[in-house]
């Protein structure tokens, strides 16, 4: 009788081990999981330990199979892998946050109007602005400088285009930093009247002779702002961002965020050419601490459409006069080709007009046959000639795009290029079909951050507003699912983070959002939020406790 107790016993507490289950940190249950693995398998639960994911599988089976302190109902919600944004500004934004804001100013004399109040509240000496966008006053001719000489004769101004390939500056800031009719800079254009008079506006590289002027902010405002910034994007589920260019005094600043916890995105850091930053290369590799990750590099090929900056390979239809500017030679830019090779970085080079691309495809031709997988990108890729599209899938050229733009510029790209041409812009699914895959992201704070209209755009190529009304150019509309891929596990291959980013695997970062209203496309623009963002394991955001 003994001996049948103790086996009883035994049994009893062998069976109650297993019932407990493996220990994790997190279980997440009754939930849709769309993992974005291989398969586009969903499932319904998973368990995370130290920030990683454990197991994703049926509901049943990561119930019975682990235990945990934490467990979270996601109530049949929809979770996806953290969205990385492939083409954002986060430096560029702080800075617009700390200056005055021109967006949506629906004419010249409204922004004259916010110059003002803003001159009167904050009481500066040197006014700087961001963002007024001259296709929203309905014209296409870029502002003078003459209204803003009469207002502030004596306090220089520097009013940035939305895409800050343009500025309008005062007279007095021209003066202030020795600029003349006769000033010329490579790849930039002082713009002149009928009479050779500066109109104030500077494009490209031009802008570069004003900015030594303007008062820089220090690295508490900026940090401040990027922590504004973060609580924003992780309210629409976005834990990752590819900044689009930095300069060397700036890797100090990320990396000092992240070591004192206050950045917990992931950052993907583009330095832009320099000296320091070249140098920085040389002498550290690949550079990754904790979430930032530094190993490209950031060019700029030419300028943008709306400021006439994009290089084409003929004139703009409404500018005869211009092909737009190469704003990099083509012997740097087959320099910073080859030093990407040697020294294992990614060059990511902004490709707007067609013989731009064109130009960078060619150099990107060289790199492909030195290494297969470099992963190079065009950032934008956003006019192509035809002849070109099979070049992306020859060289293994990455396509990063971002497709608020094509229903942005909408209102006037075809004035800019014509009815024939622009059948090679915004081209989103023939890039797909070249490449295999897309890096999808916004270019905030150009566009907004919301990666809603991103979707919006991709899928049925219209506004939140429903510009246009039967979707602008809806052969080039990719599907829902390519448009989430291509902010996940394309947005991660084309960073080198497959392995621990883009989607949920066992073995990967558990960095994932749950959803408040199902992920979908329709007709008809939908909002979503987040409704719980967690980094590595992490709760970073939580609706509930608004």
């Amino acid at each position: 009788m003994k001996k049948n107790t103790f086996l009883f016993s035994f049994l009893v507490l062998i069976l109650s081990s297993c019932m407990k289950g493996e220990k994790v940190d997190l279980i997440v249950h009754n939930a849709v999981i769309f993992t974005m693995n291989n398969e586009s398998s969903i499932q319904e639960a998973m368990a995370i330990r130290n920030g990683k994911i454990i197991e994703v599988g049926p509901e049943r089976q990561i119930l019975n199979k682990y235990r945990s302190d934490q467990t979270i109902d996601a109530k049949g919600k929809d979770i996806y892998p953290g969205f990385t944004d492939a083409h954002g500004h986060l430096l560029l934004y702080a800075q617009q946050k700390l200056t005055l804001d021109l967006v949506d100013s629906k004419s010249l004399n409204e922004v004259l109007v916010r110059c003002e109040k803003y001159k009167s509240l904050k009481g500066k000496d040197f006014i700087v602005g961001t963002g007024w966008d001259q296709s929203l006053w309905g014209t296409n001719d870029l502002p003078t400088n003459a209204e803003l000489n009469k207002l502030f004769p004596s306090i220089p101004v520097c009013l940035y285009r939305i895409d800050g390939h343009a500025a309008l500056v005062n007279d007095c800031l021209l003066k202030k930093a020795n600029i003349t009719a006769a000033s010329f800079v490579d790849g930039g254009e002082v713009s002149l009247d009928q009479n050779g008079k500066s109109t104030g506006i500077l494009i490209d590289n031009a802008i570069g002779l004003v900015e030594a002027s303007i008062p820089k902010f220090s690295d508490a405002d900026l940090s401040k702002a990027i922590i504004e910034i973060q609580e924003e994007l992780f309210q629409y589920g976005i834990t990752g961002v590819h900044e689009a260019g930095i300069d060397y005094r700036h890797i100090s600043l990320f990396r000092n965020m992240v070591k004192n916890g206050s950045l917990k995105l992931d950052v993907y850091a583009m330095l832009r050419m320099s000296k320091e930053n070249l140098n920085f290369a040389k002498k550290y590799g690949q550079f990754r601490y904790k979430n930032l990750s530094i190993q490209s590099f950031k060019v700029w090929a030419d300028g943008a459409l709306g400021s006439r900056g994009a290089y084409l390979k003929k004139s703009y239809d409404d500018a005869a006069h211009s092909h737009g500017l190469l704003l990099t030679s083509v012997k740097e830019l087959k320099d910073m080709a080859q030093f990407c090779i040697e020294n294992d970085y990614q060059m990511n080079t902004h490709g707007i007009g067609d013989s731009a691309n064109a130009l960078v495809l060619e150099i990107y031709k060289d790199a492909f046959q030195k290494k297969k997988d470099h992963r190079f990108r065009i950032e934008h890729a956003q006019v192509i000639d035809p002849n070109d599209f099979k070049k992306f899938a020859d060289y293994s050229v990455f396509p990063s795009v971002q497709p608020t733009h094509a229903v942005s510029d909408q209102r006037w790209a075809i004035n800019r290029i014509g009815a024939e041409r622009i059948k090679g812009a915004y081209a989103y699914k023939t890039l797909l079909s070249q490449f295999g895959m897309l890096a999808i992201g916004t270019d905030f704070p150009i566009e907004r951050t919301n990666p809603f209209l991103t979707i919006h755009a991709a899928v049925q190529r219209r506004t939140a507003t429903d510009e246009s009304i039967e979707g602008f150019y809806m052969n080039e509309a990719i599907s829902l699912e390519e448009v989430l891929r291509g902010m996940t596990i394309w947005a991660a291959f084309a960073s080198f983070q497959e392995n621990k980013l883009g989607s949920l695997e066992k073995g990967k970062d558990a960095t994932f959002v749950i959803f408040e209203r199902k992920v979908q496309s329709q007709v008809k623009f939908q909002q979503n939020y987040s409704w719980m963002t967690f980094v590595k394991g992490l709760i970073v955001y939580d609706a509930n406790e608004l």
